[in-house]
């Protein structure tokens, strides 16, 4: 399956297709110097594919984890290329998480002004989400993706197979992404995860329809200007739990946890359920003088204001301004957990209408 997708600088493809790293050479322009990166924990064979249908490859191994997104490891990569005489016609090809992406896109971005880049992911998280859009980015000063770029890929090349080396933490980790995506736009999708009875059997579909609902948002908000900040939805505290979280827990599980706080209510009990079904986390027993700092900090920051997403009914979502005081008086109710401290004071506020920035979509595909 080819899944087209608009910029306003180039337009590129999503290859979806079971066994596609057999034929890598005959998807992408490898004729030429290519720099490989992958990382320590992806089966050595799907770099292996790149590296044998590549004219003069390179190839950068780093470690796994979110610790290797930062600017020593961009060095890394900048310096290889450099040191390899690699021009302005060569290319970067990612193949790995979301973490490798995000890397390896922003290096190729920062390269000679921009060289080619092709990203093959090959984890649930980074094929349904990190790996469309054109965001990449590095970790820095202590604050995730804090140093990045818009660059977009020539091809993205989604094997799903690749996900058959994954353990089930990784794959649930992965999920969490698609239940945002589902939560904020898809109901339909949302009732496919909450009652499928073999998950690995509804993968590619689960897949094909997360991307088509980022792939409709990238489209119409290339640059995070509107309505591109839904995807954003579960990272407002999901994201200061995974800078504390220091690597103990994945984006996905942090994400997770950041979904129930945004959510209506009479929602948390149907959403708790579906994150314990794939043992995702739903909870946190970090302090809110601990995520505070980090929440105000985050990137998608204007002015004083963080826009927060909240979801009232699955399949729309409302967009929400978090001042200075707001983001404090939701995480200090003083319970143990994020689930406990938020519920009442999220509902308290949903009752006054007149602050709301407000709009709704919905996926219809």
């Amino acid at each position: 399956m080819i899944i087209p997708v608009h910029s306003e600088y180039s337009d590129y493809d999503i290859i979806l297709e079971n066994g596609a790293l057999g034929y890598i050479g005959e998807i992408c322009d490898l004729n030429r110097n290519v720099l490989v990166v992958t990382d320590d924990g992806v089966p050595f064979e799907y770099s292996e594919a790149v590296i044998k249908s590549s004219k003069n490859p390179v190839s950068v191994v780093l470690p796994h984890g979110e610790k290797t997104k930062n600017i020593d490891s961009l060095q890394i990569l900048l310096k290889t290329m450099l040191d390899s005489g690699f021009s302005r016609g060569d290319c970067v090809v990612a193949v790995g998480g979301g973490v490798i992406g995000d890397l390896s896109g922003f290096a190729a971005s920062l390269y000679m002004r921009g060289i080619d880049f092709y990203n093959i992911p090959t984890t649930l998280l980074s094929e349904v989400d990190s790996s469309i859009g054109g965001k990449t980015a590095i970790d820095f000063g202590g604050v995730k993706n804090s140093v990045g770029s818009f660059y977009q890929p020539k091809k993205v090349i989604i094997d799903p197979e690749t996900l058959k080396t994954l353990d089930s933490r990784q794959v649930n980790a992965g999920l969490a992404e698609s239940i945002k995506m589902a939560l904020t736009s898809d109901a339909e999708l949302f009732s496919l995860i909450e009652n499928s009875s073999d998950i690995s059997y509804d993968l590619p579909e689960i897949i094909r329809r997360s991307l088509m609902i980022k792939k409709g948002v990238v489209e119409r908000d290339p640059h995070e200007k509107g309505e591109r900040r839904v995807l954003n939805f579960g990272h407002t505290v999901g994201h200061a739990i995974e800078s504390l979280a220091d690597g103990t827990l994945l984006h996905g599980e942090c994400v997770a946890v950041g979904l129930i706080p945004m959510c209506s209510p009479q929602l948390c009990d149907r959403i708790t359920k579906v994150l314990i079904k794939y043992s995702l986390p739903y909870s946190t027993e970090f302090s809110s003088g601990e995520m505070l700092p980090l929440i105000m900090h985050d990137k998608k920051k204007s002015g004083d204001s963080i826009t927060a997403v909240l979801v009232d009914t699955i399949g729309t979502y409302r967009f929400y301004p978090l001042t200075k005081d707001k983001p404090k008086a939701l995480l200090t109710l003083g319970n143990k957990t994020i689930l406990d401290r938020l519920m009442d004071k999220l509902d308290e506020i949903k009752r006054i209408d007149d602050v709301y920035i407000v709009t709704n979509h919905r996926f219809a595909g």
